[in-house]
């Protein structure tokens, strides 16, 4: 009876020490990865307006776009900042006729940055990335994108028009 008993406590104790170690390792693997949000890195750089733009090439589509907001420019003096080339893969998510791939341009506003591929007729909304501090909403039609960038009552829009004619971009703040 003694001997069974030690066998059982033996096996437990084997059991538990296994199962914990499995417990602690796949934990440790996934507590980073399975729930956290993916994160986006602000862009703040004070020297992008005295930078020389670069040429296009289609050799450099997977380099980042060079930043473009300073801190001491006002909205309204903002203007669009190409990113590295034009795009070569469109977005699955847009249907066939709107997938003409076209230039990809970059708008950094006082709240966030969005870039959209420009096409000849249509555009699609590459990404949009809020500033530390100002959270962000989309609206998609058919004719027209809206990217908003929201930080307390202040409030900065990114709109894509494309119905009438070739895609435009206008950035309002209110």
């Amino acid at each position: 009876m003694l001997r069974g008993l030690v066998h059982v406590l033996a096996w437990s104790l084997a059991t538990g020490a296994a199962t914990t170690l499995s417990w602690w390792g796949v934990h440790s693997v996934m507590a980073g990865t399975v729930y956290d949000p993916p994160r986006a890195l602000p862009v703040t750089a004070a020297d992008a307006s005295t930078r020389e733009p670069e040429p296009r090439s289609t050799a450099a589509s997977t380099r980042r776009p060079e930043p473009a907001r300073s801190p001491s420019s006002s909205p309204a003096a903002r203007k669009p900042t190409p990113s590295a080339s034009p795009s070569s893969s469109p977005s699955p998510s847009a249907p066939a006729s709107a997938r003409v791939s076209g230039q990809v341009e970059s708008y950094a506003t006082e709240g966030g940055r969005a870039v959209f591929d420009l096409g000849e007729a249509s555009a699609t909304l590459v990404s949009a990335t809020p500033d530390a501090g100002w959270s962000m909403q989309v609206w998609k039609t058919e004719t027209w994108i809206r990217v908003e960038f929201a930080a307390g009552a202040e409030r900065v829009s990114v709109f894509c028009t494309w119905h009438d004619g070739p895609p435009r971009v206008e950035i309002g703040t209110y």
